[in-house]
């Protein structure tokens, strides 16, 4: 460049912090097209002046060249033009994938009632999105940025430079090269890891570090107060929804009755606080309805009514000895 195009590109160099990010995410990607290309093992002057260095294979007949009668007179090549037609190629491609990679990418993506569904995000990572679910997506030369603003989702995340972090409930989510879910319930976020580690950051308070997880284990954050209760937990039980199963350990009926709901035409309601409360234990297929009933009327304190899209959950008020209503 001229010295008045460098003081120009000085100008639009420091006018933003934008503009320095774009201008490094350009060079890496122009270094490292570089580094590729010197790794080419094709001399590509001889390639196009049609003296290849590599032997010819066995099923391929070299064609002779014609060249000048007198050499004297044949015009010496133009091996100059030949950097920068290559300079050039690589300038393009460079400014080619660096737009891919600068360009910000965004998305939306909706899970309706009794319909989970799998996907990839632009940079290949895996989503499984539960059923009455639903994220977004940004991604930029620096970031990848996901917001879980209801239901549940687990990602298997894809190797890339830039950092991968799922916002939600004031919740910030680390990834750290992992497989992990994220679960959003009534009073709490569930957040568990199946592979690698994850980091959970609180939002508001100034990014303060609530838990560092590993493989298997698996933490419940209040939303109110950010209160953190990590505990440890079978890796198949945390993605056991991938295959329409419902897990649950000491939870409460009304979160275990929400996980059903997602799913079924015919809904749990849970009709007081205190069969809601109720803590529950247990493993069954989201489909089996059935199963589901016969597990609920094995609770001493419960009472169910069925109707037809309807199963009714409430308290068992005292009643005499030996008797029992259904």
């Amino acid at each position: 460049m001229s010295a008045t195009q460098q003081a120009r590109f000085m100008d639009w160099l420091v006018a933003s912090s934008e503009h320095l990010r774009a201008y490094l995410a350009i060079g890496r990607v122009a270094g490292e097209l570089g580094e590729v290309m010197r790794g080419m093992p094709i001399d590509l002057e001889a390639l196009i002046d049609g003296e290849s260095t590599q032997p010819a294979p066995d099923n391929v007949v070299v064609l002779p060249v014609k060249r000048s009668p007198s050499p004297s007179k044949a015009k010496p090549p133009r091996r100059t033009r030949l950097p920068r037609i290559a300079a050039a190629a690589a300038l393009l491609l460079s400014l080619i994938l660096g737009v891919h990679v600068l360009w910000p990418q965004s998305g939306h993506y909706v899970a309706a009632h009794g319909a989970p569904r799998n996907f990839e995000l632009p940079d290949g990572t895996v989503v499984h999105l539960n059923a009455e679910s639903a994220l977004s997506v940004r991604f930029g030369p620096l970031h990848r940025r996901v917001e879980l603003s209801r239901g549940q989702a687990s990602f298997t995340i894809a190797h890339d430079r830039r950092p991968f972090a799922v916002h939600a409930a004031g919740l910030q989510i680390q990834d750290i090269g992992t497989t992990f879910d994220v679960s959003l319930q009534r009073e709490q976020a569930r957040i568990g890891v199946t592979e690698g580690r994850v980091q959970i950051f609180s939002d508001a308070d100034e990014g303060r570090l609530l838990a560092d997880l590993r493989a298997g284990q698996s933490a419940r954050v209040d939303y109110r107060d950010h209160a953190v209760n990590v505990s440890h937990e079978d890796v198949d039980t945390m993605t056991a929804w991938w295959k329409r199963r419902i897990v649950f350990h000491d939870e409460p009926l009304r979160d275990v009755a929400d996980r059903f709901n997602r799913l079924n035409s015919v809904r749990l309601q849970v009709d007081d606080e205190a069969a809601g409360a109720l803590r529950l234990t247990g493993n069954l297929s989201a489909d089996d309805l059935d199963s589901l009933r016969v597990f609920l009327d094995e609770q001493p304190t419960l009472a169910t009514s069925v109707s037809a899209n309807q199963i009714r959950i409430s308290a068992r008020t005292a009643e005499p000895a030996g008797e029992r209503n259904r």
